[in-house]
């Protein structure tokens, strides 16, 4: 009889047990990061009344004959299932997806405890820190090699308030573009075409302007008229490919013919009634020579626009110019070269001004700013011109800085740096580049010679500068350098990388937050505040980065909501209650029986 009470007793205690994990369950509906328990009942040991017996003979055998004793919670699980992701507009919360632990100290990191909630922050010392005010634990960036280590020990994330980084001289350019390799001009520039001693201004601004085709000539960066067909070296008064015209600046005068040579030592003279011209200024002296002779005051000059200009004084004489073509047995007219300079023939009234069309050259320019070791910016600028079509494509290519920066090199102490070759072979690929990098000096205060290399590709590859037969064109540009920069916000990746942005415009790692892994999450030890302690049971954390070695991802501007399903619970709520009243009818029943039997005595 008495069996029943203490039964009836323990079933209750049991049922109290469990109705205060339930309880707890409930009351945390809300704590971020929380993980439900269960409670496990367990039967007591039962009294053997008689014990089991094996068959004997034509008898079978018999069971034992037990009585339980109760019941009582033999161990309490803490289920470690994933609860939901809620988004946030904190951008330093941080959800755990997947199997893990935070790291946190309050003794800087002497003592570790475990944690699911993600709800950090900084403090006014700059400490990454939970509620508790424990300081999250992972790899800080060394200052010296500007590396987060996650190989390293864990220690505590500092970000210092008011984080600054320095300037980073530039060291490379890299470029990605098409230097045109068509025979015709697809790009061209209206002004800066030339240097100043050929009668252009080099200081107006550079436009980029669509041209269906070149007029036969093309001017290099030495301003050299470059045929583009095969040179006939053999006789320098034969006039090559056609590129020349004859010019007459009177009725009935002289008709002086001006031809392109590639013999420098004809170059700017005249000899039988030619004139020999390797540079638009050489054509243009020996036209002002010819103009001379026909109209005192005539001037020959060379607008910003890349037109021949004729100007006829009002103190002149009224002039007729014939332009023609040139024409021998061994070679056909250059055409678009004549057309050329066909508008400035007619009449030239006195006071009056006429122009040729444009003569342009095939160039292409690109720049981007780079940085000195004190942050200045400078604008690098690189100018490129096409001189010559064949077998290879060959681009010459200038580099300029503005004043009173210079480039050391060839052209030391000058802020433009020439002679530089790129070439190409018939399948666009780049040969090689004769300048492979600059000596750059500010002269701003900042450290001098700053060497920079240009990276215009692998040879033979087409990664870099490419010359396909497509307009010229820059596609990419870049440099590796900086300005000094302040912090301006946090934010942090799936790895659990807090990447700082700064004010110069870049961005890198400042932290990594460690994670730990156990081989029993159930064996770890509640120590309130939403942390864990490790026990015997839960082995040795395992720690190492987020999204590796099973270890889940981290989720930023993000909280882990507690497992707890409410409907579950209101549920064992109904079941506990039952058995605990279920329990006391035990008891009630059992008292009711105990008193008939005192009643026999009466």
């Amino acid at each position: 009889m008495l069996k029943s009470l203490y039964s009836g007793i323990s079933g209750l205690q049991s049922q109290q047990i469990a109705m205060d994990i339930e309880s707890n369950n409930i009351a945390n509906v809300s704590t971020i990061g929380y993980k439900y328990s269960r409670a496990n009942f367990s039967d007591l040991l039962a009294q053997t009344s008689q014990i089991a017996t094996a068959p004997q003979g034509a008898l079978g055998g018999k069971n034992a004959v037990q009585i339980g004793l109760g019941t009582t919670i033999n161990s309490v699980t803490r289920i470690h299932s994933q609860g939901s992701i809620q988004n946030t507009d904190k951008n330093t919360d941080v959800a755990i997806q997947g199997d893990g632990f935070f790291v946190v100290s309050a003794d800087g990191g002497n003592t570790y405890k475990y944690s699911r909630s993600g709800d950090f922050k900084f403090d006014a010392s700059g400490n990454f820190v939970d509620n508790n005010g424990f300081i999250v634990q992972g790899w800080p960036r060394d200052t010296k090699t500007g590396i987060v280590d996650a190989t390293a020990p864990i220690s505590n994330i500092n970000i210092p308030p008011g984080l600054t980084t320095p300037a980073s001289a530039s060291s490379k350019i890299a470029i990605k573009a098409n230097l045109s390799s068509s025979e015709l001009i697809t790009q061209f520039t209206p002004t800066n075409t030339l240097n100043d001693t050929q009668g252009l201004n080099t200081d107006a601004t550079t436009g980029i302007t669509e041209k269906s085709e070149d007029m036969g000539v093309m001017f290099n960066a030495a301003g050299q008229a470059m045929q583009l067909t095969a040179a006939d070296a053999t006789d320098p008064l034969v006039p090559i490919g056609g590129q020349g015209i004859t010019v007459s600046f009177d009725d009935g005068g002289t008709t002086q013919e001006f031809r392109y040579t590639n013999n420098a030592a004809l170059a700017g003279t005249s000899v039988g009634g030619r004139y020999f011209f390797q540079t638009t200024d050489q054509l243009r002296e020996g036209l002002q020579t010819q103009a001379d002779l026909a109209s005192t005051g005539t001037t020959v000059t060379i607008n910003s626009q890349g037109k021949f200009e004729i100007n006829n004084p009002s103190a002149g004489t009224a002039l007729t110019v014939t332009v023609a073509a040139i024409t021998d047995l061994d070679t056909v007219a250059n055409t678009r070269f004549t057309d050329t300079f066909s508008t400035l023939g007619g009449s030239l009234a006195i006071g009056a001004t006429k122009q040729s069309q444009s003569l342009n050259a095939a160039i292409h320019s690109t720049s981007i700013d780079v940085f000195d070791s004190l942050g200045s910016k400078h604008t690098v600028k690189i100018d490129f011109r096409k001189q010559s079509v064949g077998t290879t494509t060959d681009w010459s290519y200038s580099i300029s800085v503005p004043l009173p920066g210079s480039i050391g090199g060839t052209a030391p102490n000058q802020n433009i740096l020439e002679g530089g070759v790129i070439s190409f072979n018939s399948s666009g690929a780049m040969l090689g580049a004769t300048i492979p990098g600059i000596t750059f000096s500010p002269n701003n205060g900042a450290a001098g010679n700053q060497t920079i290399a240009l990276d215009f590709g692998v040879a033979g590859a087409f990664g870099g500068i490419t010359s396909f037969d497509n307009p010229s064109a820059t596609s990419g540009i870049s440099q590796d350098g900086f300005p000094g920069g302040d912090l301006t916000g946090i934010r942090i990746d799936q790895s659990g990388t807090l990447i700082g942005s700064f004010s110069n415009g870049r961005s890198f790692g400042l932290a990594q937050i460690g994670m730990a892994k156990f081989t029993n999450n159930e064996g770890l030890v509640s120590d309130g505040g939403n942390t864990y302690l490790q026990s015997a049971n839960s082995g040795e954390p395992i720690i190492g980065t987020a999204a590796t070695a099973g270890r889940g991802f981290m989720q930023a501007s993000s909280l882990e909501a507690s497992n707890v399903d409410l409907s579950k619970s209101l549920t064992n709520l109904i079941i506990i209650q039952r058995g605990y009243q279920a329990n006391g009818k035990t008891i009630t029943t059992s008292d009711t029986l105990l008193e008939t039997l005192l009643g026999i005595k009466r």
